[in-house]
């Protein structure tokens, strides 16, 4: 999908797409996620989903309840359409007396997030972080912990590839004295998904 001229046509690609969700015939719907940013779930097929990620001042956020620090149950491979995205990988070793956060598993539901506490606690430190911008493509599998930092007052919008992997959890970092919660759904209505679209679409050209 993103190699050779597959890649190039990519934004022109995603442009058609934003402008179709834009013109308010589309049955996308957006949703505000926690870690910052707006998702345009485009597709969902068995065991592979794609959606578009825009991050924005302009656009509603919602708050994370547990950190920025994650891993996925699916292998990602992102594209950044514009703008820039550092992925930070986190050094996570598992401790007890001296533990910074324990591990969340996330489970969706039709009303939201369930965020479950484990019984594992864990250090967590800053690991490799890498910064990619237009065009570049990064991919990160299953289970690794990270966070996906994009610069303050920064646009950028990609398009996130996942691939399912039976067996992994959804996971977050969070603090060690949080109890069991729902984080409720943040879907946006007609005419905030239009607007995070074409808002999108206008800096594709």
């Amino acid at each position: 999908m993103v190699n050779g001229t597959a890649r190039d046509r990519l934004p022109g690609w995603a442009g058609q797409v934003l402008r179709a969700i834009g013109s308010g015939d589309s049955a996308v719907t957006g949703v505000r996620h926690p870690l910052g940013f707006l998702c345009l779930p485009l597709e969902r097929t068995g065991e592979y989903g794609v959606c578009v990620h825009i991050w924005s001042g302009t656009l509603a956020r919602a708050a994370s309840t547990t950190s920025q620090i994650h891993c996925h149950s699916w292998d990602l491979v992102s594209h950044v359409l514009y703008g820039r995205v550092e992925n930070v990988r986190a050094d996570v070793s598992d401790a007890t007396s001296a533990a910074t956060h324990r591990v969340f598993e996330v489970v969706s539901e039709a009303g939201g997030d369930r965020i479950r506490p484990t019984p594992r606690t864990v250090r967590y430190s800053l690991g490799t972080s890498e910064v990619f911008g237009p065009g570049q493509t990064y991919t990160l599998p299953a289970g690794v912990f990270h966070a996906s930092v994009v610069p303050s007052g920064e646009e950028t919008a990609t398009i996130a590839l996942g691939r399912t992997r039976p067996g992994r959890s959804d996971l977050s970092l969070g603090p060690p004295g949080l109890s069991a919660h729902l984080v409720p759904r943040h879907r946006c209505d007609a005419w905030e998904t239009v607007r995070a679209a074409l808002h999108a679409a206008e800096r594709l050209g």
